[in-house]
Order: C-alpha cells, then structure tokens, then sequence
C-alpha cells in the first residue's frame, strides 16, 4: 500500500494534491479505499487531457468530402452490390465450427431508466417468458453449441456499479446452462471527472474521486487490460461479435455477417476486415442514429466513420436520391466484428490510439476548500469518454452490412415510447410472426396488419427463419390472442 508521501509525489507534479487534502479525516477504510483509486489513476497521461479537452474544446471536423458510406445490401441479389451468402455463411461456419469466434457484450449499465433496479442484463425482455437479457444471450450461444458443436466463449463487461449483482445473477441462474471456464467477466474503465474551470479532479467526498465510465470505446482497452485479449488468443479466437447489452433480438453469432469480415463475400468484399459493421437504413431523416459516413478525399479517402446524428449538418441528412431514398441512409445499430490483432494493436501501438471525447454534464461534488456538497445548477464538469465506432477510420478494410431491423433490432433504452420494452415486444413478436408465416404457419392479423398475438422465439431453437424451418414441432396456426413461445 503507497504511503501519504508516495501518493503526494504522484499528484503534486500534476497539480491535483487536492484530493489529498480531507486525507487526515478520513478514517483507515476510507484512507484505503482512496489510495486504491489513486493508484487506478494515469496522472501522467491527465495533464495532456486537460490541455486539449478541458481548457480546450476540440471542434468536431466532418471528414473531408463527406460521402456515405458503401454498405452491403440486405438482399445479396441486388443489382447495387451483388454478394455471395453462401460463401460468406460457410466461411462463418468454419470459424465458428474451429472455435475462431467470441462473444462480447458491453454491459456495464443499470436499468434505473426502465424502474428496475439492477444491472440492465437482468432485465425481463422476453416477449413471453419475460426471460432475461443475459439468458436470451446465453440462448444464442447454446444454439450455437448445437449447431457446430463448441462452446463459444463470452466475454462480459460489466462496471464498478452492477459487476458484483452481476456475477450472483450468473451463480444463481447456474450461467444458464453455459460452461462456467467459457464466460468471462472483467470491468469498464473510468476516468476521473475534471472541473470544467480549472481541470482538476473532482471530489465526489473527502474521500472518493468522482469518476464516470471510460465509454463503449473503452471497452476495448478493457479487454486487453483484464487479459481476456490474452485468452482469446490461447483459445485461438480471431474474431471478435461485440454487441450491446439492450437488444434482446441481436444475431450475435451470425455466420453470414462472420465470413463477410474474413472477405468470403465475393467480388463485393473481397478483403478481410479489421473491423465490420451492420446497419439499418433510417427511417427518417431526423431519426436519431449514428451515420456510417466516408471520406471523400484527403489521406483517409474511402475509410468508413461513423457520424453522430448531430453531428452531421441536417441539410446533407435530408438529401434524397432521385428514388426518394435518403442519401445518408446507413444507421449504426452499435453491432460490429472485430479481428482480435486488431484490437491489440488499438491497446499497444499509440498510432491506432483511440480519441477522447468530451461531455459536459453537471456532477454532484464536494467544495474542494471545505468539503461542503456542492448540487451544480450548471455545467460544471468535464466527462471524458471513447467511442468503439472510432476504431472504423483506422482499418484499411471494413464492411458494413445492411439488415432489416425487424430482424435485428428491438433495443429497450426507454420506459415508454420508442425503444421501450413493449416496442422491444412488438417486434420480438413481428419477427416471430414473419419466420413462422415463411415456414407455412397461419397467424392472426389486426386490420392494421400487426400480429393478433404474442411470439416469442428463443435464439437456441432458431438464429434465422431458414433455422426454424429445419426444426420440428411447429404447430399448423397460431390462435388470437395466443401467447406462445417457441
């Protein structure tokens, strides 16, 4: 344990002796709870961070010559982009049947936006059974073991607030089945929050820093700090699924996306990928999804980014092509595929360094001259996060495929409204409806076209419509108001 000299000559160069100052009233549980923070700190890097994200508000540059970006299209037919699914869905197959594929979910959030107290995996999603997150995951990688016979590992990250309810969630719902060696959890990153006026940290009490979540990008950095990069390798994992923790429905072993990022996709993908990408094209141009973008010239010319949707001027989101489509189409569903080596030279070579961003928020703090609350009415802190999509800029070769969102995307982020867990319901139900009517089953309709019942199927009795068709056991017609979950 450093002493209270060590810790002063780590903070004083750097100009945050501050948080030391409320040390001789803090008793021995305090005192070591506050060197361990001090300890998990880089205050050589802050210095740096506070020059250019603090005192200086770096402005956002489009990419020059913004273009959108070159997507697969969800049917490999089109005239647009045409691309070989067989091929790509075999070579995924390999990859899966050799044990070169993980799973990654970030899942370092709480429920509190949806009332439930908890970490968000735990949340009730199923359509039906009210199953899990994490089980509906969990579901996925069974079926998988069923059909290509390996236990794929998962990989899972939580965060300070939810890692321990996390792990007794796991224990007592027995990893759902799953091999306990094969699921892995480690921590998000923080980062300390800095005053917006001074950049010194923050002090949430005499005796804790205030800290907020490194971002999804940080995810990456916490794979290789944890040693799960490391195990990937000596598992003889090439490939990365990383996906969010909020979509029940997500294909997150999806053997068709999986060989598209080796390159088996033909003419159209012909190279394999660092990192790949799926999209959904937007509904409309205000909708609030990220834009797979490209650079239209300069040394990044043809690279593909990700632009936040205010971030892009709303003039160049409404254009349209002369077949009424919107030209900036390619809307960021945050699923993606990631080569292993590629992640670890995103952690070891400062070239491929991920950038900060920065969040101005109010944060609930400690007067670092009387140790006094302080309950901000204003901004008066700087967060400082990365995001995992500005990897994409960085890879020579990238793939972004379109999906249909029915299939892929019912994310629960809202209480009520749009992405609320009863939309998350209806579309869970909407696909149910879709795979079962192209297997020959009759379901009941409303006069508005939306399924008269409730469907609910798990990811181990089928990933696809062609999946469930090889199955047995469907019935003849689905009944009004049923609520049946296969």
């Amino acid at each position: 344990m450093s002493t209270l000299d060590t810790l002063r000559a780590r903070l004083e160069p750097v100009g945050q002796s501050h948080v030391l100052k409320f040390w001789e009233t803090l008793d021995p549980a305090q005192r070591d709870a506050l060197t361990n923070q001090i300890e998990s700190i880089d205050w050589a890097a802050l210095p740096r961070l506070v020059e250019q994200y603090v005192r200086n508000k770096p402005a956002f540059a489009l990419p020059p010559d913004v273009q959108p970006a070159p997507y697969l299209p969800v049917d490999p037919g089109a005239k647009s982009r045409p691309w070989d699914r067989a091929a790509a869905k075999a070579k995924g197959e390999q990859m899966l049947r050799a044990g070169q594929v993980a799973a990654f979910v970030v899942a370092g959030g709480q429920g509190s936006r949806l009332g439930y107290e908890g970490p968000k995996g735990c949340y009730p999603a199923g359509a039906v059974t009210g199953k899990p997150l994490f089980a509906m995951f969990a579901d996925a990688i069974l079926g998988a073991y069923d059909r290509y016979g390996v236990h794929v590992p998962w990989y899972i990250m939580t965060s300070p607030l939810n890692h321990d309810a996390t792990l007794e969630f796991f224990a007592a719902h027995h990893f759902f089945g799953l091999p306990r060696e094969s699921v892995r959890f480690f921590m998000q990153g923080v980062m300390p929050s800095l005053d917006i006026a001074t950049g010194r940290v923050l002090l949430a009490s005499r005796g804790e820093i205030a800290t907020n979540p490194d971002g999804h990008g940080g995810s990456l950095r916490a794979l290789h700090a944890s040693g799960s990069l490391a195990d990937m390798k000596q598992r003889g994992v090439t490939a990365i699924s990383y996906f969010q923790v909020d979509n029940p429905i997500v294909n997150l072993l999806d053997p068709v996306f999986l060989g598209l990022h080796a390159g088996a996709g033909g003419a159209a993908a012909p190279s394999s990928s660092q990192m790949s990408s799926k999209m959904i094209p937007k509904a409309y141009a205000e909708e609030k999804l990220g834009l797979f973008c490209a650079h239209g010239s300069g040394p990044r010319k043809g690279r593909v980014e990700i632009v936040e949707y205010s971030d892009l001027p709303m003039d160049l989101q409404r254009e349209k092509l002369p077949d009424g489509r919107l030209r900036f189409l390619a809307g960021s569903i945050a699923v993606h595929v990631l080569g292993r080596e590629f992640v670890e030279r995103l952690n070891t070579d400062a070239a491929f360094e991920l950038p900060w961003h920065r969040a101005e928020k109010k944060i609930p703090c400690i007067d670092p001259a009387t140790g006094e609350p302080v309950r901000p009415a204003a901004n008066n802190g700087v967060k400082l996060e990365r995001f995992v999509f500005d990897a994409l800029p960085m890879c020579e070769h990238s793939v972004v495929l379109e999906t249909d969102r029915v299939e892929e995307f019912a994310p629960i982020k809202n209480a009520e409204g749009q992405d609320s867990p009863q939309s998350s319901r209806q579309i869970q139900t909407e696909r149910a409806a879709r795979w079962l009517e192209w297997c020959g089953v009759a379901v009941p309709r409303k006069t508005d076209g939306t399924p008269d019942c409730v469907l609910e199927i798990s990811a181990r009795t089928a990933s696809t419509r062609e999946e469930l068709k090889a199955g047995a056991g469907l019935p003849r017609a689905i009944e009004r108001g049923q609520r049946l979950a296969l």
